[in-house]
């Protein structure tokens, strides 16, 4: 997880291993604006850009997990969608831990670093972005994107046959954003770190995968942002998880 390669920024260090023991499912697609309109009714939709097909963007931390922002009454994405769209017994829907987004995006399982393999680098493994070192084959960026967000689907599938994980619209993810104390740093110390879910504490929620405005190099798998979770923009969407254990 991370990456010390000469495009990443701090907050990508140092590189680290991450050991996922939980089953979960990835959505195909980030969450497009004709789910958000199932499972929040019509007239819920901020999105900017407009389309059934699009993804639902305009859409802040709060909105989707834990809802009422500025006291306006809306109950979050998630209490909807697990009230009234239920999966199979056990199992809920939420947002991905980064380690869990960051996975998913590198192609899983396929390529994933074996333990005994210290020496190697992810830029060793992975692909840059999400299922290509050319992002113009799997996403949308400020130099293709002609300034607006894209149906999904229409760049080529990653490793896991994912869509849209790089460019298109940043994706929020469950983790706090902690750049300051350096919980990278504390996650490389420790050898291998079993299904890490962020610092306890902070006040900035986390965001992957670059968006249609921004240059390739925040689009790599590696890239992280985080605003506050009342943040929203045009290039702010999200991937949903499905997982027996749910942690919002």
């Amino acid at each position: 997880m991370g990456s010390e390669g000469k495009a990443a920024w701090d907050r990508e260090k140092p590189e680290h291993l991450v050991r996922l023991t939980r089953d979960y499912y990835v959505g195909r697609y980030p969450v497009t604006q004709e789910v958000w309109e199932t499972v929040m009714g019509m007239g819920s939709n901020r999105s900017y850009f407009r389309g059934a097909r699009r993804l639902v963007e305009e859409v802040s931390w709060l909105d989707i997990v834990e809802g009422n922002q500025k006291d306006s009454g809306q109950p979050s994405f998630l209490e909807q969608i697990n009230s009234n769209f239920p999966a199979m017994p056990g199992w809920q829907f939420r947002l991905p831990t980064e380690a869990e987004w960051e996975y998913a995006a590198k192609g899983g399982h396929q390529k994933a670093l074996n333990p005994s393999q210290h020496s190697q680098k992810a830029s060793d493994l992975y692909t840059t972005y999400a299922g290509s070192d050319k992002l113009k084959e799997v996403g949308s960026y400020d130099l293709n994107s002609h300034s607006t967000t894209k149906d999904v689907g229409l760049k080529t599938q990653n490793e896991l046959g994912l869509y849209d994980m790089s460019g298109n619209v940043w994706e929020w993810c469950r983790d706090r954003r902690d750049y300051g104390t350096s919980y990278y740093e504390e996650c490389a110390q420790q050898g291998i770190v079993d299904d890490p879910t962020g610092p306890n504490k902070g006040a900035y929620r986390v965001l992957r995968g670059g968006s249609w405005v921004n240059p390739r190099r925040a689009c790599r798998v590696s890239a992280r942002l985080g605003p506050r979770p009342s943040h929203r923009d045009p290039g702010c969407g999200f991937q949903l998880v499905l997982s027996s254990q749910f942690t919002g």
